[in-house]
């Protein structure tokens, strides 16, 4: 048995949920890639994968195996390319994690001057509004706002983005604008479900003193977007980063609230697993994202306020 293929076979059908997909990824057969993950239980005796014909899941022990496979052929490709181009030199597959939203807002416009500077790379991008563990799940980076999650990772700033609460018009006729914080309590607050203290609001008022106001309402979900659309046809009022409201603002969609008592900014870090030596192409990456962060010509359509 070809341990590295069968290791290789193993984590790309846990990534796809697929042996026919993993199989195509890897340019092999589906028999073959079946073969290579039976294989590999037979060599370990025991099972990996629950199969059904309609899904794929980890089992304990697949889940286990799974996060020390992802680990070494990554270890093994950074191997191979220390000794083919030497240390250091940005090449392989760089696999990334973010926001749905702000993946689509501002990292997609990023991908071509990147990989226009660094051809060796190829992006492999997973766009999540949940905390995924990096570690565990084979990232090499993520892009975080707000909370960078584990205390095992390590975080290099790339600039904040400014939280914005507001409302449509239609609602602020029919509900009233709110003069301060604690009249949300009065209000049908929309809520981002990935939030520590989801049902928890934080201000600043003028005089630099913090405000934290319980608030509730109709709807929680695990998407910005769709808060933002909902507050927009009228449902109620959102808290959101201002890259996510912003074409809604200046469409008049959504009007702001609140413009004496601003939440706290929303730091945006780069987040990568704490290693001894960082491999070339995360370097690259995240040195890129900085320097991105740092200087003009953002895309208007993140509105992101990069204070770097």
């Amino acid at each position: 048995m070809n341990r590295f293929a069968a290791m290789q076979a193993f984590a790309k059908v846990v990534e796809l949920g697929s042996f026919a997909r993993a199989a195509a990824r890897l340019d092999i057969s589906a028999s073959a890639c079946s073969r290579h993950v039976a294989d590999l239980e037979a060599h370990l005796d025991v099972r990996l994968l629950n199969r059904t014909t309609r899904s794929i899941s980890l089992t304990e022990a697949g889940r286990s195996f799974n996060e020390r496979c992802l680990q070494l052929l990554a270890d093994l490709e950074e191997a191979e390319l220390a000794a083919h181009a030497g240390r250091g030199r940005a090449r392989g597959t760089l696999r990334v994690t973010c926001s749905v939203n702000f993946g689509l807002r501002y990292l997609a416009s990023l991908i071509a001057p990147f990989q226009a500077k660094h051809p060796d790379v190829r992006l492999d991008v997973s766009l999540s509004d949940r905390m995924v563990d990096i570690v565990e799940e084979g990232f090499d980076v993520a892009i975080r706002i707000g909370e960078s999650g584990s205390t095992s990772v390590i975080t290099r700033r790339l600039g904040e983005t400014r939280m914005i609460t507001c409302a449509a018009p239609d609602y602020l006729k029919r509900c009233g604008t709110p003069a301060t914080p604690e009249q949300l309590a009065a209000h049908n607050c929309l809520i981002y479900e990935y939030l520590t203290n989801r049902s928890e609001w934080r201000f600043v008022d003028a005089a630099g003193r913090e405000l934290r106001v319980r608030v509730g309402g109709s709807l929680q979900t695990n998407n910005g977007d769709m808060l933002a659309s909902a507050a927009a046809f009228g449902l109620g009022i959102c808290c959101e980063p201002d890259f996510i409201v912003a074409a809604d603002l200046r469409a008049g969609r959504l009007v702001r609230v609140l413009a004496a008592f601003e939440p706290p900014a929303s730091v945006i870090h780069a987040v990568y697993p704490s290693r001894r030596h960082l491999s070339g192409k995360v370097r690259a990456f995240v040195d890129f994202l900085a320097e991105a962060s740092a200087i003009s010509g953002l895309p208007p359509a993140a509105a992101m306020v990069s204070r770097v």
